[in-house]
């Protein structure tokens, strides 16, 4: 049976069914064996009942997308003696309430302690706060606590889907940060996407948090948000769309640049995509001494003599594509030893792959499908690296900014700069080390515990210096312990 979809399967259509089948020696091989056919792949069965005549049995299943998993359902309810009874998606069920609450810190057991969390005892806390503010980031939850602000402009290239349908994307981030920093985030959901307005209310909330994340804000509007916050708030301003996913990309070209044994200032990238991610890769590439970059996106390849550019473009045209090439992505990439796609699915073939430099390095980076299929591009490629779970080298901003919130929040840094992403996408980097990098290991998994720890430290070396000079010593050092 012929696959309903070039998807590949993944954990995020994953079904649990619920079927009754006829007992017999060949009753669960039947089953696993219509899933695998159908495309799907089986990852867990369990048996929940059974009697003299028949069996019950749990089959757990990756799909590729809503139509696949009808197929693959589809495809059970004709086996003969199958009666399917129930199907679930694991992923729905995931969501039921949420994902993340609020939990209090102290005990609330009696009056006394009451009396010192609450009223009368709170009233000394905010004399002393209202005498010295800066002592909030010590005294409240300021000191690690994050806002994860939004728009629903641009969600997980779903585009704009609006405030209430980006809250789940927003309630992960926050377990993420939870989860991977010990930090404490909550998710800001703003339905408005003014500029001004959306400035103005993250402006007014600023004092309950210690860093501000930006999270899935469409571009160009996303720039100047982020540049007029930073101008005016005394917190860090991140927008990990942006910069988290540069860190992540710097990261994972440093040692892939390590495996195929070229230095960056002698290689030529090119970007697809020139929306806020791929601008700040650009950025962060020419930052770290790139040979050059060539950025595409709609139009082609943004070069010298194009009008009516954002700001953001002239920005690009000004500062990258030095032979000024005019043409598309795949005369772009023809020759080119790195290929950075944060764009769309299905750009590019493994043809084009071929054509680009010996020991090329391709980062398909569009999820859930990639610029190009990254089977075809490991035949000419000599490393592949996807936004994918299910793929090797999987370039994910999980692995940046719960490091990089819980080094500025320990340092009490008063801004996030380029010296910051330079420290933590090298400490993502090495974190692999020298013995263990290979083509399908150019990144450390998201779930290595020593990630988060290792960003957080070198973003508080990084943010040593004039942020800390006038911060007392008790205080810094107790917000590093």
């Amino acid at each position: 049976m012929t696959p309903a979809t070039h998807r590949l399967p993944s954990a995020g259509f994953s079904l649990t069914i619920r079927v009754s089948v006829v007992a017999d020696a060949s009753a669960i091989g039947r089953l696993t064996t219509a899933v695998g056919e159908a495309g799907g792949i089986v990852t867990a069965v369990d048996v929940v009942d059974s009697d003299n005549l028949n069996v019950v049995v749990d089959l757990t299943c990756d799909t590729a997308d809503s139509a696949h998993a009808e197929l693959v359902v589809a495809c059970l309810e004709k086996l003969d003696g199958v009666d399917v009874r129930k199907v679930s998606d694991r992923t729905f069920l995931l969501h039921l309430g949420g994902k993340i609450e609020v939990a209090p810190k102290v005990a609330l057991r009696n009056r006394d302690e009451l009396s010192r969390a609450y009223t009368p005892g709170v009233a000394r806390v905010c004399l002393a706060i209202a005498e010295n503010p800066d002592d909030a980031r010590r005294l409240t939850i300021k000191r690690n606590t994050v806002a994860v602000v939004t728009d629903g402009s641009a969600v997980l290239g779903l585009g704009n889907i609006g405030p209430y349908a980006a809250m789940p994307v927003m309630e992960g981030k926050a377990a993420l940060f939870k989860r991977f920093g010990g930090v404490d985030a909550w998710p800001v959901v703003l339905d408005t996407q003014n500029t001004e307005e959306i400035i103005a209310i993250v402006k007014a909330i600023a004092p309950a948090y210690g860093g501000i994340n930006l999270e899935d804000i469409a571009a160009p509007r996303c720039f100047e948000i982020e540049e007029r916050l930073r101008e005016q708030l005394d917190i860090p301003v991140f927008h990990d769309d942006q910069h988290g996913t540069a860190i992540c990309v710097l990261a994972a070209l440093t040692n892939a640049l390590r495996v195929v044994g070229k230095p960056i200032s002698k290689v030529r990238v090119v970007v697809s995509g020139a929306g806020a991610a791929g601008t700040a890769i650009i950025k962060l590439l020419l930052r770290q001494g790139v040979g050059d970059v060539i950025a595409t996106d709609r139009p082609g390849a943004l070069h010298r003599g194009m009008t009516g550019l954002s700001g953001s473009w002239q920005w690009l045209v000004e500062n990258t594509n030095k032979a000024d090439y005019r043409g598309d992505l795949r005369g772009a990439v023809a020759g080119a030893d790195v290929f950075i796609g944060v764009s769309a699915p299905n750009l590019l073939t493994g043809a084009d792959i071929a054509t680009m430099a010996p020991d090329s390095i391709v980062f398909a980076l569009a999820n859930p499908d990639p610029e190009v299929d990254p089977r075809e591009a490991r035949e000419h490629a000599a490393i592949v690296a996807t936004g994918r779970s299910d793929q090797p080298n999987q370039i994910n901003n999980v692995l940046a900014f719960p490091g990089v919130f819980r080094g500025m929040l320990d340092a009490q840094a008063r801004e996030f700069t380029d010296a910051m992403a330079l420290a933590a996408a090298r400490a993502i980097a090495d974190t692999v080390g020298e013995d263990k990098l290979n083509p399908t290991v150019i990144v450390p998994s998201v779930f290595d515990a020593r990630v988060a720890p290792a960003v957080a430290a070198a973003v508080r070396a990084a943010a040593k210096g004039p942020q800390l000079d006038s911060t007392p010593d008790g205080v810094v050092a107790e917000a590093q312990e």
